[in-house]
């Protein structure tokens, strides 16, 4: 895989912007659920949820994405009543230690996300990118919320049971299901400047499918959008170990956080920030010395010179 020039930006939120691709920004993972993949049921009461999240802050998470409902495969729906009941408390709570701290809300229920960004949720991360309630987009223009549209090839209920793909096929998928997730919001007038991409790693791509996604990521910056990986302890990562324990499942995603970087990903979302931010200190630090730029202060510590 070449390295990726990974454009400068400016992410509009709801009431405030961030500055990308100086650095590789990372999104802390925190599941209020009793069925995520990784980490169900650890965080599941309010106490638990809003010590998780001041512990990735305090580890240097940029911003938090909290998720009500689980998305692994087969998982069972949850409506919007009880998604709510289970994220609420834990972002007034986050927001009432930290107000200054940036909260991403992981739904695809219009009604949700509306109740989550008057409590204070800056971005509606939706896995479904808009569409899965045909009201969330006309939600996202009046909020104007920063927004994370996903592609992702069908249900999870429906994962188990899709065909694999030619690999020729994969990428020319993802661009169209993005393609067709800005067209709703275009269609919606949704700023695209509140707009990030993610290709939605396993999110119907079946095992090496995400391998192929992931050596052509730098194909999607034919958008001209900032892109978000979230490729954190997933199952393809360690489907080929013949054993798989926690420091593998962080190792392994070590590895792909560090190639997501290297193709010019703005964004990561990860369990493991402090395992994360070395891989973005790697990355982006590889990156600088790809991509010399005018004079200035590189985050890793390296003092970047244009050369003569």
């Amino acid at each position: 895989m070449a390295f990726s020039h990974r454009p400068r930006a400016t992410w509009r939120l709801r009431t405030r912007s961030l500055p990308l691709g100086r650095r590789t920004l990372l999104a802390g993972i925190l599941n209020v659920t009793p069925d995520s993949f990784s980490d169900g049921n650890y965080f599941f009461t309010p106490d638990a949820a809003l010590d998780q999240a001041l512990r990735l802050l305090d580890q240097g998470a940029d911003l938090i994405d909290l998720g009500g409902e689980s998305t692994r495969p087969n998982s069972i729906p949850v409506g919007a009543d009880e998604e709510q009941h289970r994220v609420l408390p834990v972002l007034k709570a986050i927001l009432r230690e930290r107000p200054d701290a940036i909260v991403s809300v992981d739904t695809y229920h219009a009604e949700t996300a509306e109740h989550v960004i008057e409590a204070g949720a800056e971005i509606i991360n939706d896995v479904s990118g808009l569409l899965w309630d045909p009201r969330m987009a006309a939600v996202i223009a009046q909020y104007h919320p920063g927004l994370i549209l996903m592609h992702t090839r069908g249900a999870p209920r429906m994962w188990n049971t899709l065909p694999p793909l030619p690999h020729d096929d994969i990428l020319p998928m993802v661009v169209s299901g993005l393609a067709h997730s800005l067209s709703l919001a275009r269609a919606a007038e949704i700023d695209p400047s509140s707009i990030v991409l993610d290709p939605g790693f396993g999110f119907g791509k079946l095992g090496d499918e995400n391998f192929v996604l992931l050596a052509q990521i730098a194909e999607l910056h034919q958008f001209h959008m900032p892109l978000l990986a979230g490729i954190s302890r997933k199952r393809f990562l360690t489907a080929q170990l013949p054993d798989t324990d926690d420091r593998q499942r962080t190792q392994t995603t070590t590895a792909a956080n560090v190639a997501a970087i290297l193709g010019g990903v703005h964004l990561l979302r990860v369990h493991d920030v402090l395992a994360a931010r070395s891989a973005a200190h790697i990355g982006d630090a590889i990156l600088s010395g790809a991509f010399a730029e005018e004079t200035e202060n590189h985050p890793s510590g390296i003092r970047r010179v244009h050369p003569s």
